[in-house]
């Protein structure tokens, strides 16, 4: 929930302020900055509960701490490419494959109830999959509208 709120958040404002200073550069760039920002807000998380979001991988996967960094790492890449024009497109199609490739990790975690920032309380199980799969088509349809269409 909390990506969700930093997403849109930062859209509203680019959005909004934007439009008062001499930085306004329209609804694309505002689109493609607040993923930006929320893709650095999640990588954070990778970093920080490295260890909880390890948990989320499923058990025949072999070193889950190095892949939460490398998905970290990722994610900064992507927030980088988003933000300059000429990567964009391209950005957002490596971006979308990265969305649907996640997408297991989640349900596997809400299906064991994980909790990816701490391991020791249980996460919300499957009934947070009725906000996480639609928040994940959400954000594929953001990118798609924003960076690669």
């Amino acid at each position: 929930m909390k990506p969700l709120f930093v997403l849109l958040i930062v859209y509203v404002a680019l959005l909004a302020f934007g439009s008062h200073t001499n930085f306004d550069k329209g609804n694309i760039f505002a689109g493609n900055i607040a993923m930006a920002v929320m893709l650095i807000f999640t990588a954070i998380g990778h970093f920080k509960f490295k260890t909880s979001m390890a948990a989320m991988i499923p058990l025949f996967i072999p070193k889950k701490v190095e892949i939460v960094i490398l998905t970290g790492i990722l994610e900064i890449l992507f927030a980088i490419g988003l933000s300059i024009e000429v990567t964009r497109y391209y950005t957002g199609i490596a971006l979308i494959v990265f969305l649907v490739a996640i997408l297991p990790a989640n349900i596997y975690a809400a299906k064991h109830q994980i909790n990816y920032e701490n391991l020791h309380k249980p996460g919300p199980g499957i009934k947070y999959l009725w906000f996480r799969i639609p928040f994940q088509f959400f954000l594929i349809a953001w990118v798609w509208y924003f960076s690669v269409r």
